[in-house]
């Protein structure tokens, strides 16, 4: 059987799901140099360099005569899946590595990506109509398989996407990055001479502690021997500036800076916890000055880790949690208030997403309150549209880790949703907006039965039994219709 490999590269007209994630992630950016290996006809290399980024590629097919060259980044993408020979597809897999500097992106296919197979069985996966061969793993499996040819843990970016990282700092960094809140300094809220004389240097040092809820070492902040000759020591200046901002918000972020921490050690134990001569010097430096040692923090995030297995403490978690809509199996949250939920939910959470990575194009995430699942679903427009509809959903089942993908793009009559301002957090901008639909809404008796208006043809039916219509964010009257 002659399997047609050269039928298997497709045309791009925008970036591949993986290199898009890699930018997402800050892993690629202007000053990055990536290699294409296995381009396929080259389009991720040319969508790269109209960018402005370094990239070259190699194809066995289409681009044989390049050179093969180590970069920073190495992009494998969507080769291994479309090579019949279990041996060759390990050795691509460790050839590529070998060429990576500091990141190697690998993905394949997924089962949940191959909905129902019809094509007859081939090797270890299926040969297709126009004899092109295809592997689709689990995402456990895929991992596995990386991890073991390579001899390194990788990280999931995505479903069917790793990283592979060179230094295991930079593999810490990046994951501890995952479940760092971003939060801005707090503002002035009074004047001070000195504050205003020495601004430029204790500007970098409310952005240091912002990130790292604490004091930098001397040799972590460029700024600080110019403190000192202006200042005095660092603890003096930052009292300088709690003066000018208050003091409560620097306690709130050192809070929130030792949450995080927590929340990462704890889903670390889903790889291979790092030693603590391992991690990059500035979590070693933060850990100490959180819990003292990290066999403490370990101790705690384990304690943490298991309360979100047990399904009592979660199901509380959700009934008392200020963020997110409460539903009789479920908590519904918009991603971009995941950090506002309770410690034990961001957990939870993250026990799918160490799993899966992150779900391009999912703004909700449901968290079931029956069982260990977690849902990512992705709503159009929810930000523009008053009552956005469910596009795609993808739920990872926390026991058996068998994702299951479902696709609404051609659903006729598809789930929309009600109450915005449930999902988001008191502080996002749209909020006050979403919430005064709502009530009116609520006003016009729109709600009165939730049985038919979950779906996008039952809620039109109640707006024109109501002669309602909405212009944006707000209801209106029907014009009468003139006879």
């Amino acid at each position: 059987m002659i399997v047609a490999r050269y039928r298997t590269a497709i045309t791009r007209y925008k970036l591949s799901r993986p290199l898009s994630v890699a930018i997402d992630d800050g892993l690629i950016d202007g000053t990055t140099k990536v290699f294409d290996y296995g381009c396929g006809r080259g389009d991720d290399v040319r969508n790269l360099q109209q960018t402005g980024i370094s990239c070259s590629g190699w194809d066995p097919v289409h681009y044989p005569h390049n050179e093969v060259k180590p970069a920073d980044v190495i992009n494998l993408g969507y080769v291994i899946n479309v090579i019949e020979d279990a041996a060759e597809r390990k050795l691509a897999l460790q050839n590529a590595w070998s060429l990576a500097e500091k990141v190697l992106i690998v993905s394949a296919r997924l089962i949940s990506d191959a909905r129902e197979i019809s094509a007859p069985v081939f090797e270890d996966g299926y040969l297709t109509r126009l004899s092109t061969f295809q592997k689709f793993y689990e995402q456990h499996e895929l991992r596995e398989w990386i991890d073991t040819t390579l001899g390194s843990s990788s990280v999931p970016a995505g479903p069917g996407v790793f990283y592979v990282f060179r230094d295991e700092g930079a593999k810490q960094s990046f994951a501890s990055s995952r479940f760092r809140r971003s939060r801005a300094v707090p503002r002035l809220v009074r004047t001070d001479i000195i504050f205003e004389q020495y601004k430029s240097l204790l500007e970098p040092l409310m952005a240091f502690f912002g990130t790292h809820g604490r004091l930098p070492e001397e040799y972590e902040l460029n700024e600080v021997e110019e403190i000192r000759k202006n200042i005095g020591t660092v603890k003096k200046a930052f009292s300088v500036i709690r003066h000018v901002t208050g003091r409560e918000q620097w306690d709130t972020i050192r809070q929130e800076r030792a949450q995080d921490l927590l929340i990462y050690i704890a889903l670390s134990r889903f790889g291979r916890r790092p030693r603590f001569s391992n991690l990059p010097n500035d979590l070693q430096i933060d850990i100490r000055a959180f819990f003292g040692n990290y066999r403490r923090a370990c101790e705690i995030a384990d304690d943490l880790l298991f309360s979100a297995g047990d399904n009592e403490q979660v199901d509380r978690a959700c009934r008392t949690s200020t963020v997110g809509k409460l539903m009789p199996t479920a908590i519904y949250v918009h991603v971009s208030a995941l950090q506002a939920l309770p410690q034990i939910l961001r957990v939870y959470e993250g026990c799918a997403r160490s799993y899966i990575g992150s779900v391009e194009g999912a703004n909700v995430i449901k968290l079931s309150r029956a069982e260990p699942r977690v849902s990512y679903l992705s709503y159009s427009n929810f930000e523009r549209d008053p009552h956005p509809a469910l596009v795609a959903s993808l739920t990872v089942p926390l026991q058996t880790f068998r994702i299951k993908f479902r696709d609404y793009r051609e659903s006729y009559n598809p789930f929309i949703l009600h109450r915005k301002e449930e999902f988001v957090s008191a502080d996002n901008p749209l909020r006050e907006k979403f919430a005064k639909l709502t009530l009116q809404e609520e006003r016009r008796g729109l709600y009165s039965d939730p049985s038919i208006i979950g779906t996008r043809d039952g809620w039109r039916n109640v707006l024109h039994s109501h002669k309602i219509r909405l212009v944006g964010h707000r209801v209106v009257r029907e014009n009468p219709v003139s006879r």
